[in-house]
């Protein structure tokens, strides 16, 4: 315990030092030989112990201070959220900018398009010391950020200015949907808000992701040949393997097969492909095109659709019982009234932030499944347990079961490794059945 707190007050020194210096990179999982791994107990806990304790104690102390920070960092984003909605109700700014607005665009969906805009731009400058905080000096003072500030800040102004956009056409559309629909909104504003998700995930790829990496086909080897026919044989619509420079933002390994509506793409990261040795990075996209191949970006829609419909439901019910109170003081003309967002985004705020262990149940689930579609598909479980400790760089590798359920919106490394074990046991090491 003491040490963990060592790392988590060096990192608050690190981080109050200055904006301009990072933390130099210790990660380090304990290296083994052929020998160690010819030697591992076929036993599924005793195979997960021997992987967990190459953890040193310093890494999972660090790694510990850094994830559990992250959940305190929910509770703070959350609470300044419900600050900025309280600023705007209880001034006249709000409702100044909706008056303005509405006298000048004469269309109500462009009116309140820009109100949307103008709302989500007060957040983010509002909130931009947690966000400086956050994005940026933790991230360095844990050695996980290779950006120099005016990069980052570069890209948080790109950032903001995409979410502007499409926050403001999707509020636009949510409150056209709410003055259309009456009291059934909640259940139309759910189908609008997940169709305005589809359609992101669907053009992120093709528009919004290149503007902050380069995607580059994979060079030609035996190793793209081998992700793209494990690709193909899937159903992922795919004739090239994408490498993108997110060395240039972060440490973190990752990859994706990520798209929608006929703009899939196989894309992992240069971090991965240096890191990793070859199996490594077989067993992680294996993984990944499981997600597609289990139709998990349709059925995870269907699933944050039915969680936005009970929290829109839940925000009817609490903003009439509000607006019944104090909407004349707030000078809140009725639900449909887009000066009334504040308070629908504190809300429904508070909705999603109680609705988080479902929110990381939902996609923990998802994980465990895509785990062991990569796990049979690849055949590689002492390799996947291998690059499993490699995310201990940034995720704590050992909660308890009520923390895990409770933060975790993928299973922990202890987890994760005991069920690729426990699937050795029954099939074997190699990759072959």
């Amino acid at each position: 315990m003491q040490q963990r707190w060592r790392w988590a007050l060096g990192a608050a020194v690190l981080a109050i030092a200055g904006l301009a210096g990072a933390a130099e990179p210790s990660f380090q999982i304990t290296p083994v030989d052929d020998a160690w791994f010819k030697a591992l107990p076929m036993d599924p806990q005793a195979a997960t112990n021997a992987f967990m304790a190459r953890i040193p104690p310093e890494v999972q102390a660090r790694a510990n201070a850094y994830f559990e920070g992250g959940y305190w960092l929910q509770l703070w984003n959350f609470l300044l959220g419900l600050a900025v909605a309280a600023l705007l109700l209880f001034t006249p700014w709000s409702t100044r900018w909706r008056d303005a607005l509405r006298q000048r665009l004469r269309r109500p969906f462009l009116a309140d398009a820009a109100y949307g805009a103008l709302y989500l731009l007060a957040g983010t400058v509002l909130t931009l010391p947690l966000s400086l905080y956050q994005g940026f000096v933790r991230e360095r003072a844990y050695g996980l950020a290779t950006q120099d500030f005016g990069a980052w800040f570069g890209e948080q102004l790109m950032q903001t200015g995409i979410s502007l956009l499409l926050g403001g056409l999707a509020i636009g559309l949510l409150y056209a949907v709410l003055r259309a629909s009456g009291a059934r909104w909640w259940l139309w504003g759910a189908v609008a808000m997940t169709s305005v998700m589809a359609v992101t995930i669907a053009i992120g790829p093709v528009f919004i992701e290149p503007l902050f990496n380069t995607y580059k086909p994979m060079p030609e080897g035996l190793l793209k040949d081998q992700l793209l026919r494990m690709a193909q044989a899937n159903g992922v619509p795919v004739d090239n393997v994408l490498v993108f420079d997110a060395s240039r933002q972060s440490t973190r390994v990752s990859a994706n097969v990520a798209g929608l509506m006929g703009t899939a793409a196989v894309r992992l990261n240069d971090n991965l492909l240096n890191r990793a040795s070859p199996d490594e990075v077989v067993a992680v996209m294996a993984h990944e095109i499981g997600h597609y191949a289990l139709n998990h970006i349709p059925k995870m829609l269907l699933e944050f659709g039915v969680l936005i419909a009970a929290g829109f439901l839940f925000c009817d019910a609490v903003m009439r019982a509000l607006l019944a109170r104090w909407g004349t003081r707030w000078r809140i003309q009725g639900m449909a009234d887009v000066g009334g967002l504040p308070l629908l985004a504190a809300v429904f705020a508070t909705w999603m932030f109680l609705a988080t262990p479902l929110l990381n149940t939902i996609i923990r689930v998802h994980e465990v499944e895509a785990d062991l579609w990569g796990l049979n598909l690849a055949r590689e479980p002492l390799a996947e347990a291998e690059v499993l400790l490699k995310l201990v760089e940034y995720r704590k590798p050992d909660p308890g079961p009520i923390e895990e359920f409770i933060f975790f919106d993928h299973p922990s490394t202890r987890t994760r490794v005991f069920n690729a074990m426990q699937w050795r046991a029954q099939l074997g090491d190699g990759a072959e059945p």
